[in-house]
């Protein structure tokens, strides 16, 4: 920004300083880019590896080109993220910085969610579009969204799989073990239910997706693993409420996919007719409130209302659907879960998660 904007922003500065606030958000915006090419091209695993080293020991230590590097690495050292030693012109990623930047610190690598930031930008010019027109924009314009999204459940989810979330369903994880049919709604990539098919071989596994692209992966990886107890099916549920098979799972999941979908409620009616008798749904999704003055305090609810803008809402409402959106809350959640059928419901927070609640249902 040139001098004289500065000046008249520092002018025209108001008692809030409100100004350098505006300031700050472009230079953390810009840093949130610079985070998540650090992480796609691994400069902060290998920086990790590193003690303090030149630009050109760390371009040869990523394979990377070296003038990137060290036009990155500027601004990364300006944002207070990487160490610079003037006297040799070293740079050192602090270990407390690495903690949370690298890929060997999952659960609690943030450089994972800050990828994004560059998603959203690729249809900012499509968002702008239906500002003006209505509509939205479909899955096929985010072609790095199964890719981060696997990523951001590995962390959320996977992670916490055994130890946290399957231990919710009581009863249900002896039964996973004695073998029954499971259904993941919205399954992407598979990672959750291909640890579920090897962890427990005597049950069957089923995911539903509408993306071919993440099928063909879990497809993949299944054979890959030797598992005959899943299979992955490209499934469009916006009728589900109407196709669904009656009694068929003891247990459905779906862990961050009901309110992207077009049809939410059809869904969740969908899940009640498919479940038997005395079966459960373990439903994760975003801890918040329909109520955007009850959301003001949440850590990162800036974050959470710019992804449904610009992904969650706009890909429902490219399905001529609800567009509920990412902070459609817990409120309106029980309430859609009630309609549905469930009356059993039970919402779970996990003493690491903040960002979300786990609600568990019985038929």
């Amino acid at each position: 920004m040139c001098n004289a904007c500065i000046a008249m922003l520092n002018e025209a500065r108001p008692v809030d300083d409100f100004s350098e606030r505006m300031l700050d958000m472009l230079n953390q915006g810009a840093l949130s880019l610079m985070v998540s090419i650090g992480h796609r091209t691994g400069l902060f695993d290998s920086m990790a590896e590193l003690t303090a080293a030149s630009t050109e020991e760390i371009a040869a230590h990523t394979g990377l080109e070296c003038r990137y590097v060290k036009e990155w690495l500027a601004a990364v050292v300006a944002g207070g993220i990487v160490q610079y030693r003037v006297e040799d012109a070293h740079y050192q990623l602090p270990e407390s910085h690495a903690a949370m930047l690298c890929r060997k610190s999952s659960p609690d690598n943030i450089a994972v969610y800050a990828q994004y930031i560059g998603m959203m930008g690729l249809v900012e010019d499509k968002i702008v579009d239906c500002f003006r027109k209505g509509g939205g924009v479909g899955y096929e314009h985010f072609p790095r969204f199964q890719e981060v999204m696997a990523e951001d459940s590995g962390q959320t989810v996977l992670s916490a799989l055994d130890e946290h979330i399957l231990p919710l369903l009581g009863p249900g994880v002896a039964r996973l073990e004695q073998g029954i049919k499971v259904l993941d709604i919205g399954c992407g990539k598979g990672s959750v239910l291909l640890h579920l098919a090897r962890s427990y071989p005597n049950s069957k596994f089923v995911g539903y997706d509408l993306s071919e692209q993440a099928l063909t992966f879990a497809r993949a990886a299944a054979k890959s693993l030797g598992l005959q107890n899943i299979q992955f099916i490209e499934r469009d549920l916006s009728d589900f409420d109407q196709l669904a098979e009656t009694r068929v799972f003891d247990l459905i999941t779906a862990f961050d996919a009901i309110h992207d979908q077009a049809n939410p409620q059809g869904v969740l009616d969908g899940i009640y007719r498919s479940l038997k008798q005395s079966g459960q749904f373990l439903m994760q999704d975003i801890r918040a409130s329909s109520q955007l003055e009850n959301n003001l305090d949440h850590p990162i609810a800036p974050l959470l209302y710019t992804l449904s803008t610009m992904h969650c809402m706009t890909v429902s409402l490219a399905q001529g659907g609800a567009g509920l959106g990412t902070m459609w809350g817990e409120e309106l959640a029980v309430e859609m879960l009630r309609q549905a059928g469930f009356e059993d419901i039970s919402i779970h927070q996990l003493e690491h998660d903040f960002q979300n609640n786990f609600y568990l249902m019985q038929k």
